[in-house]
């Protein structure tokens, strides 16, 4: 992670589970994460979430030839104070592959709105980002 995503690797963001299906990805209340009213930084709850959906990106396109993706939407919602290791899960593996598979198919482009929630150690919801991913074959 170091070499490819540096600023993940300096947040702590950490991979904790993957499947075809969901991917969760952890961020950590740190130092390097705070903002000035004592919780993890919103920019730092943003890189979590996507990596949540982008790692199950990356995933289906592995093998698969060359893939363009890239984000091209994201709406937040934030509904409790992030400290402590928050965890976020997508679980739009097989959405991502079947936009995949059809832009293979018909040489246009697809889009996929993907949701990643962000839990805190209480399990209560702190963040849901929807983040909009555009796959192209080529």
């Amino acid at each position: 992670m170091l070499r490819s995503l540096p600023m993940a690797y300096l947040a702590g963001l950490r991979l904790r589970e993957i499947t075809p299906a969901r991917a969760v990805i952890t961020v950590p209340f740190k130092y390097l994460t705070q903002n000035p009213f004592r919780s993890i930084y919103f920019a730092c709850l943003s890189m979590a979430a996507e990596m949540a959906s982008g790692i199950l990106a990356m995933m289906n396109i592995q093998g698969q030839g060359r893939v363009s993706m890239l984000v091209v939407g994201l709406e937040a919602e934030f509904t409790k104070k992030a400290v402590g290791l928050i965890a976020f899960t997508c679980e739009d593996g097989r959405h991502i592959a079947q936009a995949i598979a059809d832009s293979r198919a018909s040489g246009e482009g697809r889009t996929v709105i993907c949701t990643s929630t962000g839990v805190d150690e209480a399990g209560d919801t702190v963040a849901i980002f929807r983040i909009t991913w555009s796959f192209r074959a080529k």
